[in-house]
């Protein structure tokens, strides 16, 4: 009986079935990297909104701390924005003419919020609780980024579970002591590790727990 197919055709086999191994690859690669990227992650995006607010006038130049605006990142699961009232107790008499400053000039008028663009959000089947994170040694820039020198603000971190996991895996590395959380110019010691395990005991956290799904996910 004559052959069918012609020899040629096996090396044409083993040429598609490598060509489609490298293709899935490739298309795997792909996919990853555009979930990685700022353009899904909105990662250092700017996000357009009704005033144009600068951290780094008002924490670097002004001197205003975290808590000044962000009220309830001590005691509750939501930092807050601050409501209009807030920036009025200073720009009723600093820049109070200003044309940039209107909205917020008609918002405590007239009582309507701002709109403004969330530039952190997590999913709704995500639980997350800042005064848990804040009173355990978390600070604010190892989540935000140095939020404090940006004239606008943007997203410091992609916010995926993978990468919450690695503090969560090894807390140690990532602790402060309590009167630091709000220092964004703090700078882990040479010897973090030694001082993050310390942290880690005084402040009561049970490690082995971090990872279980229910803690994040209720």
């Amino acid at each position: 009986m004559s052959q069918i197919f012609h020899p040629s055709a096996n090396v044409a086999a083993k040429r598609s079935i490598v060509g489609g191994m490298l293709l899935v690859v490739l298309l795997g690669l792909g996919g990853w990297l555009f979930i990685m990227s700022p353009f899904s992650t909105n990662v250092g995006v700017p996000q357009e909104q009704p005033v144009p607010y600068s951290h780094k006038i008002h924490v670097q130049e002004v001197g205003l701390s975290c808590q000044y605006c962000h009220t309830g990142v001590e005691t509750g699961s939501f930092a807050g924005i601050p409501p209009v009232k807030t920036c009025m107790t200073c720009h009723s008499q600093v820049l109070k003419d200003s044309p940039l400053l209107e909205p917020v000039r008609n918002s405590f008028e007239t009582g309507a919020p701002l709109a403004w663009t969330r530039v952190n959000n997590l999913a709704d089947y995500v639980y997350f609780d800042h005064s848990i994170h804040v009173n355990k040694g978390v600070g604010c820039a190892t989540c935000h980024g140095q939020v404090d020198k940006k004239d606008v603000t943007v997203k410091g971190e992609s916010l995926y579970m993978s990468w919450c996991l690695q503090c969560h895996r090894a807390p140690e590395k990532y602790l402060r002591p309590r009167s630091e959380v709000f220092n964004m110019d703090w700078q882990p010691p040479a010897d973090q590790l030694e001082q993050g395990r310390k942290l880690v005991q005084e402040n009561g956290i049970k490690v082995e727990q971090l990872t279980d799904c229910s803690l994040c996910h209720r």
